[in-house]
């Protein structure tokens, strides 16, 4: 065991990951982003960094933002059909309903159902 495990890894995403959660959880939702955005800095395609951006932009009322991490993560996952029913949601929480029709018509598709037309 080396010395180095017993102080909080700064270049490991998942322990900087926890570190924001719980940024999070005290409330700090802005210092939680700004954690997740050092976690980017050294892991560019980590996935619940990536999920997390953009749900908390959303919350702090940063809707571009928002929807540019949750169209990656669909870029990161594009077989799972989370990765859309997330992006809809936030198309719909920042008023692009037409965006998030259509995000939610690729999740139903992936899922195995047929889209269904209005």
């Amino acid at each position: 065991m080396s010395e180095e495990s017993q102080t909080p890894d700064t270049q490991n995403p998942d322990s900087m990951y926890n570190e924001a959660l719980k940024l999070k959880d005290s409330g700090d939702v802005a210092g939680a982003v700004e954690q997740l955005r050092k976690i980017l800095e050294i892991s560019p395609d980590h996935l619940h960094t990536t999920m997390a951006l953009g749900v908390y932009l959303q919350r702090l009322g940063k809707p571009e933002e928002a929807i540019k991490y949750a169209v990656r993560v669909t870029e990161l996952q594009p077989e799972d059909p989370f990765s859309f029913t997330q992006l809809s949601v936030i198309y719909q929480r920042c008023g692009r309903i037409m965006e998030a029709e259509e995000a939610m018509a690729k999740a139903h598709l992936l899922q195995g159902g047929a889209p269904h037309h209005h």
